[in-house]
């Protein structure tokens, strides 16, 4: 693999490169089939909670400490997820389905709410099962957003043991493939 490539930091990189294009093209062909902003919100935050493995990411955002390639290949990614939020926001609100909030500034606390959780949840922490970190997320954008988007079933499906599949959008979306990760060890 390193013949491709001149480090195993530009390896991960890659890897996640093509992994968000995956993300993305399969997260677009979905929420084109709903029709309400509110709705395709709460598919991506469901989508980018969902049990991939997050593990890639965490390896990139501790490269990035010390890797110029890797801190530039984890500001355009995050750049695009924080976009791809806020154009959704900017359309929930131009539909009259959101409040008055700055899209961007959203965008940004929504992104890393789920990227914090996402390790918490990735490292195993008995206080941030999937349900929870749904949760969390959904009752922050209806915070800031002044909007109902579901959250109030995951605390429920979360006490009950239900699992909130039952009340979800959502389909497994795989970041990286067992191949790329196997690859970087």
């Amino acid at each position: 693999m390193l013949y491709w490539f001149r480090s195993k930091d530009e390896l991960l990189a890659e890897a996640l490169t093509v992994g968000e294009e995956r993300f993305y093209l399969e997260m677009r062909e979905r929420i084109h089939r709903l029709e309400r902003p509110r709705d395709q919100l709460r598919f991506m935050i469901e989508a980018s909670a969902e049990e991939y493995d997050w593990t890639l990411w965490i390896e990139l955002w501790a490269r990035a400490l010390r890797d110029p390639g890797s801190r530039q290949a984890r500001q355009r990614l995050d750049k695009r997820w924080r976009e791809e939020i806020a154009a959704v926001i900017r359309a929930g609100q131009g539909a009259g389905e959101f409040g008055d909030a700055d899209a961007d500034e959203v965008a940004l606390l929504l992104g890393s709410l789920l990227d914090g959780l996402a390790v918490q949840a990735t490292l195993h922490d008995p206080d941030v099962a999937r349900e929870r970190m749904l949760r969390c997320a959904l009752e922050m954008a209806e915070s800031l957003l002044d909007c109902e988007l579901g959250a109030a079933a995951y605390e429920t499906a979360a006490k009950d043991g239900s699992r909130a599949e039952n009340h979800a959008v959502r389909e497994t979306v795989h970041l990286a493939d067992t191949e790329l990760r196997r690859r970087l060890e």
